[in-house]
């Protein structure tokens, strides 16, 4: 059965001390939320171990936005699996747009960091999407599948979520239209071996919009970045109808 899973990416925003103020308002909005919901916060590393210590016994699970394929060694700047997993982290986002646009992440490293995430006890979050360019010219079904093939080889799709984020959506305002993106993601778990991997749609997901996204049967949750920034917005979201 597919789980609803939706976590906001704060990607490099919030200090330690603007976590715990948005944790304040925020946990205190989820009296209501159906049982069911997988609610996830990726966070910056600086915040985690703070976050972690304050959701420990809370119905939200804690996310990074990155790990390395290695479990140690010499890699300045990076950070690996058992160094998450010690603190309470139990998702990550790999393969996002913005670490393949301007961090030289490539179908090999996305395939190696998701191994390695699974590998350490991780679920990893595996982000897929065309540009502007190849929508527009007709490359959408060819370039995703191509991100699949490359991404899954040897990996547990029993422990995977996918977001689906066209590029050209992500932060810039413009939504994919909801048929258009249920579609795709149709397209996507066509092509996984597990039809039971939960498929989320990320790229400007808003308190006005959610409703009518997680209408649509093939999505099964949102990968929210500015929206999840704020607590009342975020709520709105998770607390969807």
């Amino acid at each position: 059965m597919r789980k609803i899973v939706i976590a906001g990416n704060w990607k490099m925003f919030k200090t330690q001390a603007e976590s715990l103020e948005f944790l304040q308002g925020f946990i205190r909005s989820l009296d209501q939320m159906p049982e069911e919901r997988e609610v996830i916060l990726c966070a910056p590393f600086t915040a985690l171990p703070s976050l972690s210590k304050n959701l420990h016994g809370s119905i939200v699970y804690l996310g990074a936005q990155n790990v390395h394929w290695e479990e140690n060694g010499a890699y300045t700047g990076e950070i690996a699996a058992p160094m998450l997993t010690e603190i309470g982290v139990r998702y990550v986002i790999i393969g996002h747009s913005e670490r393949r646009q301007y961090f030289g992440e490539t179908d090999e490293t996305v395939n190696l960091r998701l191994k390695a995430a699974q590998r350490f006890g991780l679920k990893p979050i595996l982000c897929v999407g065309e540009t502007k360019q190849q929508r527009d010219t007709g490359e959408t079904e060819a370039v995703i599948s191509s991100q699949l093939e490359k991404d899954l080889v040897d990996v547990d799709q029993e422990n995977l979520v996918i977001a689906y984020e066209p590029i050209w959506a992500i932060g810039t305002g413009d939504t994919c239209e909801v048929n258009e993106a249920n579609r795709v993601i149709g397209l996507i778990r066509s092509q996984l071996s597990n039809p039971n991997v939960s498929i989320q749609y990320g790229g400007s997901v808003k308190p006005d919009n959610i409703d009518q996204i997680m209408a649509q049967p093939e999505i099964d949750g949102v990968l929210v970045g500015g929206a999840s920034l704020e607590p009342e917005s975020f709520a709105r979201i998770v607390n969807y109808e």
